[in-house]
């Protein structure tokens, strides 16, 4: 019987889920904190990753401890604190602010299928991460990466492409990130054994 399923996210103990969706075949690891955001089929995220107002492709590979749109404090104002907008902590006679929450969940994250977050990785808010992009452990992301881009550093900056621009076009046609699960397993030996251009002329890409 397989571990994961096509009906029910598999969520490992103590992760905190707030309005969230999950498609078939997603694992969510221990610890992990997952807000505003939705894992597409065969998405998964490890060990105490804090993922909000993010949209995480199919077959997206998020490491340990990552960060994946966090939030800001409002640094223009006068103060920072989180007693601005969560002051029902604070006081009994007032409630928190609706205006910053809603802005921070309009900020979406979106991470393309089959790309591989690293470990400790922060990818900030409105950034999209390309279809089979690399981010580094430990890269802080600001800018979008373009797809099959691999990047690390502090900010992160482009190290190289994973393949040749002809092999990404054709990877990018191919799109096999949207077959069928069947098809997933019938080409499960070659996704093992073949590199990309073998496998795309075998399979037509």
């Amino acid at each position: 019987m397989p571990k994961l399923s096509a009906t029910e996210p598999f969520l490992h103990p103590e992760t905190e889920i707030a309005n969230s969706r999950f498609g078939a075949y997603v694992e969510i690891g221990r610890g992990a904190r997952i807000l505003n955001s939705t894992f597409e089929d065969y998405a998964y995220c490890d060990r105490y990753a804090d993922v909000a107002n993010t949209t995480v492709g199919r077959f997206s590979n998020i490491a340990a401890f990552t960060r994946i749109g966090p939030t800001d404090h409002p640094y223009t104002h006068a103060a920072q604190h989180h007693f601005l907008y969560r002051s029902s902590y604070y006081w009994d006679d007032t409630a928190d602010d609706p205006a910053t929450f809603a802005a921070r969940a309009a900020r979406r994250t979106t991470l393309g299928a089959d790309c591989w977050i690293g470990h400790g990785a922060i990818i900030k808010p409105d950034i999209t991460v390309g279809p089979g992009a690399v981010v580094a452990s430990g890269a802080v992301v600001t800018k979008d990466i373009p797809p099959f881009m691999m990047v690390a550093g502090v900010p992160a900056r482009p190290l190289r492409p994973r393949f040749p621009q002809p092999v990404i076009d054709r990877l990018l046609a191919m799109a096999w990130w949207d077959w069928p699960h069947d098809r997933l397993r019938h080409a499960l030996d070659d996704f093992r054994s073949l590199a990309a251009e073998a496998f795309l002329e075998k399979y037509g890409g």
